[in-house]
């Protein structure tokens, strides 16, 4: 059990944002199977502090659901579903470009997608609420399908296909039940399509939006932690530094950080499942 749970740390460390944000969806999955599930008559019952509403004036009030909902789900089905297609256009979408910018395109496409959802229904006079990653998800499959459409996609039992074949036919099955079931997610579905094209278009011309996000997080980082305190040094003019002993000291770490670069590297090429049963454990040593 204990090498289950050190596999899924090592795993969830060096993985990639990709699984990070799987883990995430589930860990909220999770707790709303705990908290928010309600056993007698088999349904889970969103409060409007996670759940995104419709209602402005619960939402006004609590503008973070545009953020929450994309993190919960309603159901079994709907969180399994929402995590094979999330991990499909992750990885597509990690063959062009970085971790940061997957996470920036999720982040700013749920908020995008949550927002359209809450001014469609506004003008539609409907009132709903909703959770689910699927317009994030959305965003990333039309932003790796509008940089390089022509891409070859193995399915099962259908054989090869190009990735426009795959991202038009989801876009066209929301366009259909949009008016019969589910408005409101429909919605936020071709919400987060039309900001996933967006963000490829914006990024050719030399913006990059999701560096938003990478500065956000980056403020909060450094507000956070500390920085190293120095301690004071006495100087004496007759010391001389043992210059051999540090520059060995400087050597050593270099060629150890250049290991984990290799090692990273592998993993973001191929999974973390390629590594040796050696490099696993030098990372999960170094990680300590």
């Amino acid at each position: 059990m204990n090498s289950i749970i050190d596999d899924l740390k090592r795993q969830y460390k060096f993985g990639g944002m990709a699984q990070r944000l799987i883990y995430w969806n589930i860990a909220c999955f999770l707790v709303s199977l705990v908290f928010f599930y309600q056993f007698r008559v088999g349904a889970f019952d969103f409060p409007n502090w996670v759940a995104l509403s419709s209602e402005p004036s619960i939402f006004i009030t609590k503008p973070w659901t545009l953020l929450t909902y994309a993190f919960f789900h309603d159901g079994f089905g709907h969180i399994f579903f929402n995590m094979i297609v999330l991990n499909f256009s992750s990885t597509l979408f990690l063959t062009f470009f970085n971790q940061k910018q997957l996470l920036g395109l999720y982040v700013l496409s749920a908020i995008f997608a949550g927002f359209m959802f809450v001014l469609g229904y506004y003008f539609l006079n409907l009132n709903a609420s909703i959770v689910g990653a699927s317009g994030a998800i959305m965003a990333i499959l039309v932003a790796t399908t509008t940089y390089s459409p022509l891409m070859n996609v193995r399915l099962l039992l259908i054989g090869n296909v190009k990735l426009w074949h795959i991202t038009l036919v989801i876009l066209i099955i929301d366009l259909m039940q949009i008016r019969l079931d589910n408005s409101g997610g429909h919605i936020a579905h071709l919400a987060g399509a039309f900001f996933g094209f967006g963000f490829i278009k914006l990024l050719e011309n030399g913006t990059d939006l999701s560096k938003i996000v990478s500065s956000i997080i980056d403020f909060f980082v450094n507000l956070f932690t500390k920085s190293p305190s120095t301690p004071f040094k006495k100087v004496h003019k007759n010391y001389k530094k043992p210059t051999e002993k540090t520059a060995s000291r400087i050597v050593t770490k270099d060629k150890t950080q250049q290991q984990i670069d290799e090692i990273l590297d592998k993993i973001s090429r191929s999974g973390y499942d390629c590594l040796t049963k050696e490099e696993k454990e030098f990372l999960f040593k170094a990680g300590k």
